[in-house]
């Protein structure tokens, strides 16, 4: 090899030194792009007029931190997992638990509704991803049905279907993301690039979407193609964990929550962070986002206990919701967008519409 002459460190330290001038080239690129900005664009448009949202539904019953909350496609059921070990299913309108499940583990950081609403995977610092069949035979034992699909050698923190039942993609402490079979629980694709614990991830929209975008510790979103496990596109201007990130309706853009108080949103075909939404009055990180199904609002909530609503095109605050008595720690719009689901560390999940 030809650098075998010079000193490990000297090479480290000029790769090192070509990497960063790259970078700045890079980012010298996109300032070309960067004409104008999404607020300015956005000042022909109507002001959002005042609107009431209150919490409808109080689901209690975990015993402790509500970890993690997905809805099911039959836009009624809600499926949740807390720091005491427990994933429940709900019925948002009537409130009643419908099925529960204790997994081996406290800490059940992730958990998902399949796309058929016929099963859950959950999964937290067992390390695994579990799927758990639904059925309405009350005698049933559902641990009994159990399967381990996926394995990481550290804690699970996201996961969540593809389009279809048969495939699922997990997020871990390890940094990085996976992409598994169902049915025999082989690992179809791994992605790795990510210099730290990996803590959320979503799936593009569309049913072709062949894309998602995870977020980490390392303060950075990647976009990542899954056929063929390449990080397609990366933003870095966080400054402190990337707590949740969501793609946007139309699947042209998506946003993130931070620990650094701020929400972003970054466009994928200007390929740049296009809005920041935060205020000095807000101290506390975000630790969840969502868009509503116009696209127009971002719900997002946050370690200080409050619920903030953004105007996703003006980058104002339209609402502050209160009501929860810790912090917020999940939260996920309907599937037909009449309402939304927050789930919190004072042990309960609201519905609010």
């Amino acid at each position: 090899m030809a650098t075998d002459g010079l000193h490990e460190n000297q090479t480290l330290a000029s790769l090192k030194s070509e990497a960063e001038s790259l970078k700045g080239k890079l980012e010298e690129e996109r300032a070309k792009l960067h004409d104008v900005e999404l607020h300015q664009v956005a000042e022909r448009v109507e002001a959002l007029g005042q609107f009431v949202m209150k919490t409808r539904r109080t689901l209690k019953g975990h015993g402790n931190k509500v970890l993690c909350m997905d809805w099911c496609k039959d836009k009624r059921r809600v499926v949740s997992s807390s720091q005491d070990g427990k994933v429940i299913v709900w019925d948002s309108f009537t409130t009643n638990k419908e099925h529960a499940v204790t997994m081996p583990c406290t800490w059940v950081m992730a958990c998902a509704y399949a796309p058929s609403g016929c099963a859950i995977a959950c999964g937290g610092l067992d390390n695994k991803c579990s799927v758990y069949p639904l059925t309405f035979d009350k005698n049933e034992n559902m641990a009994a049905k159990k399967k381990s699909v996926a394995m990481h050698t550290n804690y699970l923190s996201a996961c969540s279907f593809t389009n279809s039942d048969m495939q699922i993609l997990t997020a871990s402490g390890d940094g990085t993301c996976a992409l598994w079979d169902v049915e025999s629980g082989q690992l179809l694709q791994s992605f790795h690039g990510h210099g730290a614990d990996v803590l959320c991830l979503d799936l593009a929209p569309s049913e072709t979407g062949n894309t998602f975008v995870s977020g980490g510790c390392d303060k950075k979103a990647m976009v990542w193609d899954m056929r063929s496990g390449q990080c397609v596109q990366a933003f870095e201007t966080h400054e402190s964990d990337i707590n949740s990130v969501r793609y946007y309706p139309s699947g042209d853009a998506f946003a993130s929550g931070s620990d650094d108080a701020t929400c972003r949103l970054y466009d994928l075909r200007a390929d740049r962070e296009v809005a920041i939404y935060s205020k000095e009055s807000i101290i506390f990180g975000a630790s969840s986002v969502d868009f509503s199904l116009s696209g127009r609002l971002l719900f997002a909530g946050y370690n200080d206990y409050t619920i903030n609503v953004w105007d996703v095109l003006k980058g104002s605050r339209v609402s502050i919701l209160f009501g929860h008595e810790n912090r917020v720690s999940t939260l996920r719009v309907s599937p037909d967008g009449t309402a939304f689901c927050s789930g919190s560390w004072d042990h309960t999940l609201r519905v609010w519409a």
